[in-house]
């Protein structure tokens, strides 16, 4: 138990290694595990302030778990870009810069979509990906026309955001 509410520094010398252990069990590299750790810390530093934790290694481990889980996620969509520009005839394939650059936004597409709730995330990707209108949607979905556009209207927003206002 740490006795200073506040003291990030307390925290991380004495959970610091536990972490990493814990990480480097779940992901199997002690590479990523380290950076993955210290990522874990820069988020403790940059909330408000520390609480005072009577279990900081659950603390700890909440917000590595969600590290982890964006860490797998960011491998999946890596490995289906680098897949894609493989299969490209090599005039085509685009820049080591641009497949960066390119891999950057479909990261920040994916979290933002990820952050929409079910129905809105459904409804936008059949409009967008599928092409559906939104009484074809409204149909699919067994929801009012609306709701649909609603649905669309905000995942809308939720692009906007992403784009214009971060």
């Amino acid at each position: 138990m740490l006795n200073e509410p506040g003291s990030v520094e307390d925290l991380y010398t004495a959970h610091l290694s536990w972490l990493q252990a814990w990480l480097r069990r779940r992901l199997g590299d002690p590479f990523d595990a380290a950076d993955l750790a210290h990522d874990t810390f820069l988020r403790v530093l940059t909330r408000q302030a520390l609480p005072l934790l009577h279990e900081p290694r659950a603390y700890l481990s909440t917000i590595a778990r969600g590290l982890v889980v964006d860490h797998w996620r960011r491998r999946e969509l890596e490995q289906a870009w680098l897949e894609t520009v493989a299969s490209l005839p090599e005039a085509e394939a685009p820049s080591p810069e641009s497949r960066m650059l390119f891999l950057e936004a479909l990261v920040e597409i994916d979290r933002m979509l990820d952050s929409l709730k079910p129905a809105v995330r459904t409804a936008f990707l059949l409009a967008q990906l599928d092409g559906l209108t939104c009484p074809k949607i409204a149909a699919q979905m067994g929801v009012s026309l609306a709701t649909v556009e609603r649905y669309i209207a905000k995942a809308l927003r939720a692009c906007y955001a992403m784009r214009f206002e971060s």
